[in-house]
Formats: C-alpha cells, structure tokens, sequence
C-alpha cells in the first residue's frame, strides 16, 4: 500500500475527488485512498479522537452529532475524507478545521517513512497548510487527530446562524446541513466540485477604497487586520450567477459554484473559470484564487 515511491511515472493522490476537476487526461496513476478506522479516547476537558485519511468528512460530523461530541457542527455536509480535510483547511460558517487537529500521521513519499506532524506546524491558513506547499505531492496523510474540548461556545454569529435562537450542537448542524442543501447542488446529479474560488482576502487599504465604492459588498474583518470577501457576492455582481459557457453554468442559487450544465469539457471549465476571475479583477481589483484543484495533463495547473 506504501510502496508510492516504486510507482512508474508520475501519479496523482486522491481521495474521493469532491474538490478536484479533472481538466485533461492525466497521464499518470490516480491513487484512490480507502483507508478506513475512528478511535476515540476521553480525558476530563476533551475528546481524542483519531480517524483514518479515508473516511468521509460529512460522516465523521455525523458520528460525533451522534456520540454528543461537538465541534464539528459547523463543518457539515462539506464533501470529501477526513484526509483532504487538513490540506485545504476546511470551513465553514466561521470555524476553521485546524482549530480542532492536534497532529497530522503521513507517510513520507521521497523518505519512505511515517512522520507525524503537530497542528501548530502545518502552517495553517485560509484553505491552506503546509500540504499544498512544502509537502504537496510528498505527504499521503493516513491520520488525522484532534482533540474537540468538551467545553466550548458554539460559532453562530456566520451568516443564517444567526437567526437561531439559544440553539445546541445538533441544532446548528441541522441548520447548516439545510442551508447546504438549499444553496448547493448535489454532485451526485449536477457534476460540481463546491466552491470553485476561495474567498478572497485583501489588505485594509484596499479594502476600505473597495467599501466606498461598494458598501454593500460582504466584508468580515481578519485576526491579521485584512479583510476576507465574499466571492459568491463579487461573481454575482458581475452578472455572472445563473449564466452559462460552454457547457458549464454558474449555479443560480449559489455564485461561486461551477456546474457541469452540459457536457463540459474541461477546456470549457478553465475558459469560463477564467472569465469569471478576469472580470471581477476588472470591477473590483480583486484576484480571485480557484480552491478546487484542476488536475491536468501533467498535473496540477493554476488559472
């Protein structure tokens, strides 16, 4: 299962491919990860749990909700395993995975060695770690551990959350599993792969000139002083939402979602992908990142 370095050519690692468009026809080997396995242990402050790379995410919250374990709520529905997870960081509604991983297990490809890396040190970001730069394309993550704390405040002040009123764990997972699925097609009927652009975060300066030329724009103050915006918003006041290129669509109820409307091609992806991030660089002077991954002919390209 380990031997990834022995592979002949190049070769692509991927877990169940929810954030991943392939563009071309790859030329090397996929590697599907089906590692599978939760253990959990309990102190007197937290919960320890340690989960195999393959495990889908979503029912991983589940499980949780389930055992009475709380963290996670805001995290639901989001698609892929439990691998991914740490490398793009994911969130949503105002948490942030990394908040909760204690250590990362992987297995060094160019090393051929299993090392483990603490949380603190995977560098991480807005949908970012040290696996998308230092350790990309060397680290096949086979664990992930957290420690979810048994006292905590739930994250309810993003966006329809705040609309509960004296709400509990399950409630809000509830409330983010419904706001999912009304806003967001599902993969296994309209081919997506979730958001297709990060959100993206600018200095306060810029953000303020921004703001004055467009004070409606949905904009939430950083811990480092910058400013995240809501790319959803930005597509759409560019007229995009709803349209469509090629075979691809920009969803009609959520912006930032690129849908296979058609028979799309994964020129007519990156064509229309394109487009989208040109034209908001014009309106807003803001450079708008893809947080899929667009795998290519040799690999991994950008837009």
């Amino acid at each position: 299962m380990f031997q990834l370095a022995n592979l002949s050519g190049p070769f692509y690692l991927l877990g169940e491919g929810s954030n991943t468009v392939i563009v071309e026809d790859y030329i090397g080997t996929l590697v599907l990860n089906k590692m599978k396995g939760i253990t959990l242990e309990e102190s007197k402050n937290s919960y320890w749990l340690s989960v195999a790379s393959g495990e889908n995410w979503h029912d991983l919250v589940t499980w949780c909700m389930d055992k009475a374990i709380g963290g996670f709520e805001n995290l639901a529905l989001i698609p892929g395993t439990v691998g991914a997870a740490p490398i793009q960081n994911i969130g949503a509604y105002g948490v942030e995975v990394s908040a909760f991983i204690h250590s990362v297990e992987y297995y060094d490809i160019e090393e051929g060695a299993f090392v483990t890396i603490a949380g603190n040190e995977c560098l991480f970001g807005y949908r970012n770690s040290i696996f998308k730069h230092k350790l990309q394309g060397r680290a096949f993550i086979t664990k992930v551990n957290f420690r979810l704390p048994k006292h905590y405040s739930l994250v309810t002040h993003y966006g329809e959350l705040a609309s509960l009123c004296e709400p509990n764990m399950l409630d809000v997972y509830a409330k983010v599993v419904e706001i999912r699925r009304s806003k967001l097609p599902d993969p296994k009927f309209i081919g997506n792969a979730g958001s297709f652009f990060k959100n993206p975060v600018v200095a306060k300066e810029k953000a303020t000139n921004i703001l004055e030329h467009f004070p409606d724009a949905p904009a939430y103050p950083q811990e480092d002083g910058q400013i995240k915006f809501a790319a959803g918003w930005l597509i759409e006041q560019c007229g995009f939402k709803g349209t469509s290129l090629g075979g691809v669509q920009c969803h009609p109820k959520q912006a930032l979602v690129l849908t296979n409307y058609k028979n799309a091609s994964g020129s007519d992806v990156l064509t229309f992908a394109r487009k989208i991030s040109e034209t908001v660089q014009s309106k807003f002077g803001i450079c708008l990142e893809n947080e899929v991954r667009l795998l290519g002919r040799n690999g991994l390209v950008e837009l």
